[in-house]
């Protein structure tokens, strides 16, 4: 999978009826810009009303995910977004005709059709990647639902449902890598017991469910009237009541569909974090009250940094070491404050300072409270800049970038000796003219201790 932004090369439309209100509905996805994220247009509604598909627009976790902005709603959106998520879609508009998506066979396979048919289109921009770093869990005591988030190099699931059910009792399903998701999960359907029909009619919801966009679940024995009644409320045949099993018109695409159904859903929910996840999500017994829950914590999580610091291993052999960074740069002590770089690519570079309290300015900056001045600070992060524009030029010792500007700097925490410096350096716009506009933050482990963006300009040495 790419590491650039996505969104759709066409526009396509699916229509089908709603689960909970019987409408006929057509949602339309169209392509976006970058950083544009998923957002539901109600196109059936005065102004027709854009909000953003996001966890804090959760309204409603019944019997689906539903989300609200003023008097836009829409529910049932599940589905779509666990196939545009898995598929690597990051920007696009979804047009909706009503107050839901359609049901359609009650799986995510009819949407990673259309977006495979219509094609993915790469964009300019990098994928902004929430990184997970540390262990992170929700759980709910009452029912027993839990969900956890560790550390990995990919986005992984596991989960495990359990029922007090003859039919459906305990099941397991994974999903070790996302392009597996066409193949192992989009096909897996929504379910329902038969128990939980009745109530869900008389609360006037599931309108247009039926046997070819559910698996219905019969694990209790009922009257055969009662049994009866149901199935001409739901349009489905008449059932032996003795008969337990599944009643859908189609068979199961797998033993454990169920749970690969309910690892859909969590996908479909975690989408709703507005960034890809880099991390191994563990659910037990979910659901959409406690994924909801789940991605509204993330978020939160987060917010508390505008920029996630870089990972940082120091066992790890530097892309460019001493050595090599003074072959690149004039800079000679005490002014070289690049120690390492640590990860690089074509448009940006991650680079060390290691402060230590011999360094010079402490002398007098402050003699009784050493802290590094913001300059220098502002300085490693050119020297970081200098570096990425400077590794990809011929004779690079006959070039060196000079400072044109420097805007919209913030100092957050203080920077004193033992910290170590992590730097984040990215190209703002391509280079033009021999000139380049960065954007830089520096880290003291997880925080943010300054930010700037900068132009420079690349001259010849006389």
């Amino acid at each position: 999978m790419t590491n650039k932004q996505c969104t759709l090369c066409d526009s396509f439309s699916l229509s089908g009826k709603g689960l909970h209100t019987g409408l006929q509905l057509t949602v339309t996805f169209l392509p976006a810009e970058q950083d544009y994220g998923y957002k539901i247009q109600r196109v059936d509604l005065p102004g027709q009303p854009i909000f953003d598909a996001v966890a804090e627009n959760v309204v409603e976790t019944t019997r689906g995910t539903v989300l609200a902005k003023g008097e836009a709603r829409c529910s049932t959106v599940e589905h779509a977004m666990a196939a545009l998520y898995a598929l690597g879609i990051d920007n696009v508009l979804i047009q909706v005709d009503g107050p839901e998506f359609p049901i359609l066979d009650g799986s995510a396979e009819l949407y990673v059709d259309e977006i495979n048919r219509v094609g993915i289109k790469e964009q300019e921009k990098e994928k902004n990647y929430f990184i997970i770093k540390s262990k992170m869990e929700v759980k709910d005591e009452k029912t027993g639902s839990c969900i956890t988030l560790l550390p990995d190099e990919e986005f992984s699931i596991t989960t495990m449902i359990a029922f007090n059910s003859k039919v459906l009792n305990t099941q397991f399903a994974t999903l070790d890598k996302m392009d597996l998701f066409s193949t192992e999960v989009a096909k897996a359907r929504t379910f329902v017991f038969v128990r939980e029909i009745e109530p869900l009619l008389m609360a006037g919801l599931i309108k247009g469910g039926d046997l070819d966009n559910a698996i219905v679940i019969y694990e209790n024995e009922l009257p055969q009237e009662n049994l009866d009644k149901l199935c001409q409320l739901t349009g489905a045949e008449q059932h032996d009541a003795k008969d337990m099993g599944y009643l859908q018109h189609k068979p199961l695409m797998w033993e454990n569909e169920p749970a690969r159904h309910k690892l859909l859903d969590i996908i479909g929910d975690m989408a709703l974090i507005g960034r890809p996840i880099l991390g191994r999500v563990i659910a037990t017994r979910p659901g959409h009250t406690i994924n909801n829950k789940f991605a509204r914590m993330v978020r939160k999580e987060i917010k508390k940094y505008d920029v996630q610091a870089p990972k940082y291993d120091p066992n790890k052999e530097p892309v460019m070491d001493n050595i090599r960074i003074r072959e690149l740069l004039p800079h000679r002590y005490p002014m070289q404050l690049v120690d390492k770089v640590i990860d690089m690519g074509t448009k940006y570079i991650v680079g060390v300072k290691n402060v230590t309290a011999n360094e010079p300015f402490f002398q007098g900056h402050f003699p009784t409270e050493p802290v590094m001045p913001g300059v220098l600070q502002i300085e490693a992060l050119a020297q970081c800049g200098g570096l990425l524009v400077l590794n990809g030029v011929e004779e690079p010792e006959r070039w060196s970038t000079y400072f044109l500007r420097i805007d919209d700097v913030k100092f957050r925490y203080k920077v004193v000796p033992g910290d170590t410096l992590v730097f984040k350096v990215a190209f703002v716009t391509p280079i033009r003219h021999n000139i380049a506009t960065m954007r830089g933050f520096a880290f003291v482990g997880e925080t943010c201790v300054m930010e700037a963006t900068f132009t420079a300009q690349i001259a010849k040495n006389k």
